[in-house]
């Protein structure tokens, strides 16, 4: 019998129990509001604080704690951080919260947490009294989970740029994001042909895709405090929003930057070079050979294939 989801467990009055996951190494995560936002959490909560140590230790610390039976995860970290949580927390009893700990805080930023963490964690509080809990749908590609999208192509080159300078992201991490989007474009990433082909559920192909991107929720991502709308359709009671562009010329990209920058994204889904698909159960991208991909922001390396599918309530998190 599957678990209840935790707004049913929760009682109206009673501390919560929540164990706070902080990654260390995240961009906007320092020495004191790892400790501000641990005594706030703790003055009328019973908390557990633990630091994660490696690559996919989020993952581990968040299924323990829900094997536990603990009501609430709460993340201090960025957004791969988060999605290594959600990974552990699928299907589970136990709520996810984020509090905005990396460079860009997409996930967080897009269910309305301020982007101050230290903010963010006197809405958590507030939600927390109010046992304000939303049951969502994510995406899994390859048997993995993501909160908001999965890219691959161009864009998860792009994303491999910036981590291979991450020691930057803390004192420049816009900046760096579209200086390695140029530097990927003309230096590192092969545009004089397509990469993988793109077969959605609704039976769409698309044979000659250089840029792909599935959403679980818009916007895909901030530029500084704007947000950029390349996926207007998606949300998380819904299925996959697939996108596929089909050039690289800078022009072009650079259109559908504004676009989600100034319209809202509407201009993205009647672009002759763009395929659109929205509401999608599947999307499975087939390559031309090994390509790259990126799963909320974390570089995951090169595969053949990818194989998508919307999980429809799967996932309880905290929303304020």
């Amino acid at each position: 019998m599957p678990k209840r989801p935790a707004q049913f467990r929760l009682g109206r009055l009673a501390a919560v129990r929540l164990l706070l996951i902080v990654n260390s190494s995240a961009s906007s995560v320092t020495a004191r509001s790892r400790v501000v936002i641990g005594k706030a959490l703790g003055a009328d909560h019973d908390v557990e604080v633990v630091e994660t140590s490696r690559r996919g230790h989020a993952t581990r610390l968040a299924q323990a704690g829900a094997d536990d039976g603990v009501d609430v995860v709460a993340v201090l970290g960025g957004d791969g951080t988060l999605n290594e949580a959600a990974n552990g927390l699928v299907g589970s009893a136990t709520a996810l919260a984020a509090l905005p700990g990396g460079s860009t805080n997409v996930f967080a930023r897009t269910i309305g947490m301020p982007d101050d963490p230290i903010e963010a964690t006197g809405a958590l509080l507030e939600a927390l009294g109010r046992r304000s809990i939303r049951r969502i749908g994510v995406g899994e590609v390859n048997d993995r989970s993501f909160l908001f999208n999965a890219g691959y192509g161009f864009d998860a080159a792009v994303v491999a740029q910036v981590e291979r300078r991450g020691h930057l992201k803390r004192w420049a991490s816009h900046p760096l994001f579209v200086y390695a989007a140029f530097d990927t474009a003309f230096r590192h990433y092969d545009r004089t042909r397509p990469r993988f082909a793109v077969q959605t559920g609704d039976g769409t192909i698309v044979d000659d895709g250089y840029l792909g991107l599935c959403f679980n929720s818009n916007p895909y991502t901030y530029l500084g405090s704007l947000p950029i709308n390349l996926a207007p359709d998606a949300t998380f009671e819904r299925g996959l929003v697939s996108v596929c562009v089909r050039t690289l010329r800078v022009h072009t990209v650079m259109g559908l930057v504004a676009s989600g920058l100034l319209t809202n994204g509407r201009r993205v889904q009647r672009h002759p070079l763009v395929s659109y698909r929205p509401d999608q159960t599947t999307v499975t991208v087939r390559g031309y050979g090994p390509f790259p991909y990126q799963i909320d922001g974390d570089y995951l390396g090169e595969v053949d294939e990818l194989r998508f599918r919307h999980v429809p309530d799967a996932l309880d998190i905290v929303v304020p």
